[in-house]
């Protein structure tokens, strides 16, 4: 058994990694330890959100699946945060768990190059710097040229549910016990990390005329860009809130909470805390928020959204039953906790391959993230890059104004992470730049280029970028003329003639005002709201591309790997220790490394130009 990529993992960093590494051309097997799990949703079923949204439509721009597999499989479709600017927007989706990981494995079966194996890998073993053996539970060994490792939370996973204890890489899956401590003998340093999951209701039990009712979006938007038909709703979501009897259940039973008596020793996501810690820190409140998600078309099962608990199954039962409209409330299945292996991602290249062990590339949780949006977009660039190996090319790096993706993948390998790391608008210093609409034209090109975009996708995205253009080439030649604007528009006046591109710029003016003004037949409502927000934001991204310049100056600066930091003078004590493990490849890293100071990259930049 020789492969050229083995992609080591069926989850969402394994199904983009396989998918893209088999679109460069390359010959790929996928390991995975249940092979009806491909795509499996373990913890919520839904897609995208806040910054999450956009890493999907990246993903899509560079002919990932996700946002192809939620449009066909969603059922309920929402955009965040609209009463704000367009960069700050995201797209949401509640899946059908099931349909969701048939149409993925579906999606992945009719890709060329992909074989499927069902199983464990015990061990790996460089063979030499251009080959690896890999040790199945089977004893099976197969050989390959790269391996990418995107095994989630399986690794050495332990599951809690009160004080019983027990290995699992989710509930009633088995953990990856023997391929962490493989790894150590190579040198990669590994860590813990702990994430947990709500319980799951069972819909026929519970009372809807206590809660709120959370339709989804009257006309959706796709999340491909090569989706056609608009998405449909075909469900509503619930809003209920924890209360004093919810939070007393809790406070009570703490002595049974693994995070609070010491059993689960490592980091939980911060973003995404249990009840236990919400309760606990935040203990002011009289409530705290919940959703109730269908898990599908076909079944009753609800995810109890906001509730990620790893208290004993007796305690879930009378704080899940303590909550308005749950009081009859059945779980199905219970919340819990898990900790698990990630390895530090300091250790890794931009182009997520181990700085320890050539070829070996990282994607998803085992680099310290959570997120199915988070593990896709790394898997996309892992598979890339591992397939640019086999075929001796160069890696694809995106950069931090090119993508969220790039944002992630840099702090990540510069900055490290001590806690399930989470994507946020704000960790973008370029996010106007990175708007959900506009991940196409920064990325589609260079998807292209490297054949994981088809001919017929990349035409019709040309098309629709020409569109704009001539939208916007047209504002810019036509006047306004004042006073039949003010008789039309009262509450939106405008003192004198101006041309139709700087009136728009106004934040009470839209687009489809001036289109009606001036009789203009648009109906494409993706390239209305793309040439209003391109507009309003023009001034700010004309600055914005200038900081960029800025950067790339320093980024084009390129440090020897062979460098010795201690032998620098000047650079302050914790400076030396930052550099020396994470040797970054160009002055621009190691600027964005934390405790870095600006004036020991001023040191840094002259010893580079010394040498």
């Amino acid at each position: 058994m020789k492969f050229d990529v083995v992609v080591i993992g069926g989850g969402h960093a394994g199904v983009e990694a396989a998918n893209a590494a088999a679109n460069r051309g390359v010959s790929v097997l996928m390991i995975t330890s249940h092979i009806d799990l491909i795509g499996h949703m373990s913890c919520n079923p839904a897609i995208g959100g806040i910054a999450k949204g956009n890493i999907v439509r990246e993903i899509d721009a560079m002919g990932g699946l996700m946002g192809k597999i939620i449009d066909k499989t969603g059922i309920h479709f929402k955009m965040l945060n609209t009463a704000k600017g367009m960069a700050v927007w995201g797209n949401r989706a509640q899946a059908d768990k099931h349909a969701y990981r048939s149409y993925c494995r579906e999606l992945l079966e009719s890709v060329m190059g992909i074989s499927f194996l069902q199983g464990m890998v015990k061990k790996i073993n460089p063979v030499s710097n251009k080959a690896f053996s890999v040790l199945m539970d089977s004893s099976e060994v197969i050989e390959c040229t790269a391996i990418v490792l995107a095994n989630g939370t399986f690794l050495s996973g332990t599951i809690h549910m009160g004080l019983t204890s027990f290995p699992g890489g989710r509930t009633g899956e088995p953990a990856s016990c023997g391929l962490t401590e493989s790894l150590a003998e190579l040198g990669i340093k590994s860590g813990r990390l702990k994430t947990g999951t709500s319980p799951r209701i069972d819909g026929r039990s519970v009372d809807f005329s206590k809660m709120e009712k959370q339709p989804g979006d009257d006309f959706p938007w796709a999340f491909s860009f090569s989706t056609q038909e608009i998405p449909t709703n075909k469900v509503v979501c619930y809003a209920t809130r924890t209360c004093a009897d919810t939070h007393s259940i809790i406070l009570n039973n703490l002595n049974f909470s693994p995070l609070y008596t010491g059993k689960i020793q490592s980091v939980g996501p911060r973003y995404c805390p249990s009840i236990e810690d919400k309760v606990v820190r935040f203990g002011e409140r009289d409530g705290h928020a919940l959703f109730l998600e269908p898990e599908g078309l076909h079944t009753h099962e609800m995810y109890l959204n906001g509730l990620s608990t790893s208290l004993p199954f007796q305690v879930q039962v009378q704080l899940v039953q303590s909550i308005p409209g749950l009081k009859s409330a059945k779980i199905i299945r219970p919340g819990y906790g898990i900790e698990y292996d990630f390895f530090h991602p300091t250790q890794l290249h931009p182009s997520l391959e181990s700085r320890v062990v050539e070829g070996l590339f990282f994607a998803g949780q085992i680099n310290g993230t959570s997120g199915y949006e988070e593990a896709g977009g790394q898997g996309l660039i892992a598979g890339v890059n591992a397939a640019q190996k086999v075929l001796g090319l160069p890696p694809l790096v995106l950069k931090r104004d090119a993508a969220y993706i790039g944002v992630l993948i840099d702090d990540l390998v510069s900055r490290g992470t001590q806690e399930p790391y989470r994507m946020f608008t704000s960790r973008a210093e370029h996010r106007l730049l990175l708007r959900q609409d506009t991940a196409d034209f920064r990325l589609m090109e260079i998807a292209h280029s490297l054949n994981l975009v088809d001919a017929n996708t990349i035409g019709a995205r040309r098309k629709f970028w020409e569109g704009k253009k001539e939208l916007v080439g047209a504002l810019k030649i036509t006047t306004i003329n004042h006073n039949s604007w003010n008789d039309r528009f009262s509450n939106t006046l405008i003192t004198s003639q101006a041309k139709a591109y700087e009136v728009l710029k106004r934040p009470e003016v839209s687009l489809t005002n001036i289109l009606s003004f001036l009789n203009l037949n648009v109906i494409d409502r993706e390239l209305i709201c793309g040439v209003e927000a391109d507009v309003k934001y023009s001034g700010f991204v004309a600055r914005e591309n200038q900081n960029v310049e800025r950067m790339a100056k320093i980024d084009t600066i390129a440090i020897p790997q062979s460098i010795n930091y201690q032998t620098i003078p000047g650079l302050l004590t914790e400076s030396r220790i930052k550099l020396s493990a994470i040797k970054p490849a160009t002055l621009g890293q190691a600027a964005r490394i934390s405790g870095v100071t600006p004036a020991d990259v001023s040191i840094l930049m002259v010893y580079v130009a010394q040498q």
